[in-house]
């Protein structure tokens, strides 16, 4: 999601093989007569339209995840409940294209008149830039990318890629819905239906919008500091914070606010209350460990940088390699056994600590990143059940806990020259003075979030209520909410 100032050389090859492309007779004849001109526009039309292919295919993985959190979730739940799951994890991105749509792309994105927040645009209303033309302002850049005018438009913290305005939407929008499925899990079988649809909306419309905007819609946290300046050069490359710790501090405040399952916490010892499918669970792992692929490196939003997608995509897959098997082995040494759940949430762990650093690190260093995710993902399943925090799936475990560490990682294994080669934009800090800057980024988020989002699910509380009642949870919230049952020739099994 940073700016991607292409060098000579990667641009000079992208020429000559567009104009192999265009000309494949200038090529077959160079002996004999001299290859016609580059056309200019043709290969800003090339490359402008390659870009935008893999942006849209990379957030189609993303929307993909849907599936894989559907099922992780539903199946670490008990049966009784498994409709539920499943009808939040469908319905909840339709919410948010929707208050994505009307509010929060603009409070995201819109230029502000403060570094803190955003003005709202015409976007809801006529879907444009308030550019003079997003032609002209494409049109006013080399066949390379680098922009040779001003801008005028209201989204210029997002202009560095010049795709069309709603393939940045499109990939935008699944980076919000992640953000709110990640809530749907750490509250499961216990929150009302209506209750939790309403705080995903304004999540997504409000909470996840403002702070998004501090770091990737030219705030106060992205940008560089001036003298005096508290923040700044905080770095997030595909959203350990922006996304994951986001989701998790709106997660935490709605686990604190709703209180344990019944029966989870008894006579001062942890019952488990084991989920009900693990084929399911291990299935929607193997489908979110796909979608990443289109979450990490389609950040880079440029089919041509071939050498940073590669790279991205490899520390990627390191890191939840790692995590899997840090988390295999931490879990092995304590629990004395082998654990499945903590095996795949070792791998979503990996997964999202490298989502802040995968462009701004080495391989080395990323796969160290995983192996550490994996490890704490399983310590603090351990501590959140001691602080009786109830969480069926481990949504804070690895999103909230992983997706801190992931942001603190980014300045503990800065690397100048990858920074440079990868993400196309360094800071110039130290990894001793990027840490620090991380940090501050992560107090600054994580306060006002999670105090937001606090605040919000007290709201509700107050006005609709937040949880079901008690013969409900014991029945199951597939009936009592919904009416239906996921496995209707089977008797489901209770644990409480």
């Amino acid at each position: 999601m940073m700016l991607k100032n292409k060098n000579w050389t990667r641009t000079a090859v992208a020429a000559a093989l567009t104009s192999a492309v265009l000309y494949p007779g200038a090529v077959l004849h160079a002996q004999t007569e001299a290859a016609p001109a580059i056309d200019p526009a043709a290969l800003s039309a090339l490359r402008t339209g390659l870009d935008t292919v893999w942006v849209l295919v990379a957030g189609m993985l993303v929307f993909w995840m849907n599936a894989g959190f559907a099922l992780v979730e539903s199946g670490l739940c008990q049966a009784k409940n498994c409709v539920n799951i499943l009808f939040k994890n469908f319905i909840v991105f339709a919410i948010s294209s929707i208050s994505f749509w009307v509010i929060g792309w603009d409070l995201m994105f819109a230029d502000g008149a403060t570094p803190w927040l955003a003005n709202i645009g015409s976007f809801f209303v006529s879907g444009k830039d308030n550019s003079p033309a997003l032609g002209e302002a494409y049109a006013a850049m080399n066949p390379f990318g680098d922009p040779k005018g001003g801008y005028d438009g209201i989204y210029s913290s997002i202009n560095w890629t010049p795709v069309p305005l709603w393939a940045k939407f499109f990939f935008q929008l699944v980076f919000a819905g992640t953000a709110a499925t990640i809530v749907s899990g750490a509250v499961a079988e216990r929150v009302k239906f209506h209750s939790f649809m309403l705080f995903s909306f304004i999540l997504v419309a409000i909470i996840y919008p403002i702070s998004g905007h501090w770091i990737w819609g030219g705030g106060i946290l992205g940008m560089t500091p001036g003298d005096g300046d508290l923040f700044g050069n905080f770095r997030d490359f595909a959203g350990s914070t922006v996304v994951h710790s986001v989701g998790g501090w709106a997660a935490l405040a709605g686990v604190i606010v709703l209180g344990a399952r019944k029966g989870k916490y008894k006579d001062g010892k942890v019952h488990a209350i084991p989920g009900h499918n693990m084929t399911s669970a291990a299935l929607g792992v193997l489908i979110l460990w796909l979608g990443w692929f289109g979450f990490n490196p389609g950040s880079t939003m440029a089919a041509m940088d071939g050498a940073a997608i590669s790279h991205i995509l490899v520390i990627t897959n390191l890191a939840a390699a790692t995590g899997a098997i840090g988390a295999l082995v931490t879990a092995w040494l304590i629990l004395k056994k082998p654990d499945l759940s903590m095996v795949l949430n070792g791998c979503l762990a990996g997964l999202v600590a490298i989502t802040a650093p995968c462009a701004f690190t080495d391989f080395f260093s990323g796969a160290i990143i995983g192996l550490i995710g994996g490890i704490i993902s399983v310590l603090a399943v351990l501590l959140f059940d001691k602080l009786k925090l109830d969480d069926p799936v481990g949504a804070l475990s690895v999103h909230l806990v992983n997706g801190v560490w992931g942001t603190l990682a980014l300045g503990l294994f800065y690397k100048t020259e990858i920074a440079k080669t990868v993400a196309a934009l360094d800071t110039g800090l130290d990894p001793v003075a990027q840490t620090i800057q991380q940090l501050k980024g992560i107090i600054l988020v994580g306060v006002v979030v999670f105090g937001l989002s606090l605040a919000l699910w007290f709201v509700i509380k107050m006005i609709f209520g937040v949880r079901v009642s008690e013969e409900e949870e014991t029945e199951g919230l597939d009936i009592g909410e919904h009416g239906n049952v996921a496995y209707p020739n089977f008797q489901p099994s209770s644990h409480i």
